[in-house]
């Protein structure tokens, strides 16, 4: 039932809660007797008494919170399902509802034929989605969600905001297929959100270090109101089909010297530095927030000019194409569908070259045998990012084995010489200030068009 009023609102969110704790029933005490049936907390609770108990005590503010601001939407705001929601916008369906949005369905799938092993396996895979669409009450949905993926064992970031919901989680194949399932069965998400929307890829919870769900203004951060730049007014949607005769045909124009198209990455300099399309413009630019003021510096750039944009999943070119769209400079605008993830599923061995960069603890994973980037100390072709060792800034370093065993595990010299001085102190304190790589990088490059020569990747 959906939660319209405090105290059922109250009753609703203890119970999802009390639900997200449960053992499943192959995982309990095989030699006869329910065992254990609940954990909470590094806790096992055998009776219903015990873990009603336990949360009322230790988790009264956690759900006092999801079910207050749940109560506080009247009756008569909310929608039903059955009034149908009509998605509007272009054809690929991307695009949110009109009016107002169905209710969120809170349900959570039903684990007992699952054993504990099997929901738990450690050989899985990580999912990648967005869902662009309109959310009433996103304190709501983000409830669900850390509900649901607590429930089937996932790990991984989810956000969630008025403008829709993003996410990557990782988990066994049972509970990432059952968290598909549910999701498509969300009226919130219903003909909007598909099968192919899902990106997979091998992995499994070990490749995150917890779960974080929450809300936000945007599910991805542009750093640009969601309501002056919308996901509505974004380019049009190229399947990775279109997008690799798109490329195909650019690259055979640029190397003649007659293109009139720009191959725009949307990514950070650190995701294309081990992997893009041929002939790209990569912006040497750290945060995706840093976009806007990147395509403002340099409007010039792409003045009727016809934009092939790609990113990871789709989501960035969402925005990122809608904000490139409302400057009016370009003749074109378009964007790869599902992104570098889908092209490659078809062209593994297509124009995009090297590995791809993902945001968990496998950093890239790969199509082609291509290494296109190098250690930063000696220079050899290297490609697996590790964490900067200096505590202080803990920035992304390709450094190879051969000089990781000199010592050379700092993403510069400063910082290299700087993790001696930390590492000795008491305190234990992590200070993150800019090092050498921060420093001389410009917040915002500008692109000197006569200069820019094709990159074919050769």
């Amino acid at each position: 039932a959906p939660v319209t009023t405090g105290a059922c609102g109250s009753f609703q969110a203890f119970s999802l809660f009390v639900k997200a704790k449960e053992v499943p029933a192959a995982a309990r005490c095989p030699a006869g007797g329910e065992g254990v049936r609940w954990r909470c907390c590094r806790q096992a609770f055998e009776e219903l008494s015990g873990i009603h108990r336990h949360v009322a005590l230790q988790h009264a503010g956690d759900i006092g919170q999801q079910a207050g601001l749940a109560a506080a939407k009247q009756a008569a705001a909310e929608v039903s399902p059955s009034n149908g929601p009509a998605p509007v916008g272009d054809a690929d369906g991307l695009s949110g509802h009109s009016g107002s949005s169905p209710e969120i369905a809170c349900t959570l799938p039903d684990t007992s034929h699952v054993s504990y092993d099997d929901l738990t396996s450690k050989v899985g895979e990580v999912l990648l989605y967005y869902c662009y669409c309109e959310v009433k009450d996103p304190e709501k949905l983000c409830a669900w969600q850390k509900a649901l993926c607590e429930h089937l064992h996932l790990t991984g970031k989810v956000r969630v905001a008025s403008e829709g919901i993003n996410g990557t989680v990782g988990g066994s194949k049972v509970a990432t297929s059952l968290y598909i399932e549910v999701m498509l069965s969300q009226p919130l998400f219903k003909d909007i959100l598909c099968q192919e929307d899902f990106k997979t890829s091998a992995g499994g919870a070990h490749c995150f270090p917890d779960l974080r769900v929450g809300v936000f203004k945007e599910i991805v951060p542009m750093g640009i109101d969601p309501k002056i730049v919308s996901y509505k007014e974004t380019g049009i949607h190229l399947s990775p089909q279109e997008f690799h005769r798109e490329v195909e045909q650019y690259l055979s124009q640029a190397n003649q010297g007659q293109s009139d198209t720009i191959l725009l990455d949307c990514r950070n300099f650190y995701e294309s530095k081990i992997g893009h399309f041929q002939g790209c413009l990569a912006p040497d630019i750290r945060k995706f927030s840093y976009f806007p003021s990147y395509v403002d510096e340099n409007l010039e750039l792409f003045k009727d000019k016809r934009v092939l944009m790609y990113c990871t999943g789709g989501i960035r070119c969402e925005r990122g194409s809608a904000y490139l769209r409302s400057k009016a400079v370009c003749r074109e605008v378009y964007q790869l569908k599902g992104g570098i993830h889908k092209y490659l599923e078809e062209f593994p061995d297509g124009f995009y070259r090297g590995k791809l960069f993902v945001f968990d603890d496998r950093y890239a994973i790969c199509s082609n045998e291509d290494i296109i980037s190098a250690c930063r100390y000696c220079g050899t072709l290297w490609d697996q990012y590790k964490l900067c060792s200096s505590q202080h800034c803990r920035q992304l370093v390709l450094t190879c084995p051969s000089c990781r065993n000199k010592g050379l595990t700092a993403c510069c010299p400063v910082c290299q010489e700087k993790e001696l001085k930390v590492t000795s102190r008491a305190s234990g304190q992590t200070l993150k200030e800019e090092c050498e790589c921060t420093r001389r990088r410009p917040r915002v490059p500008i692109e000197h068009v006569s200069q820019r020569t094709l990159d074919t990747g050769k």
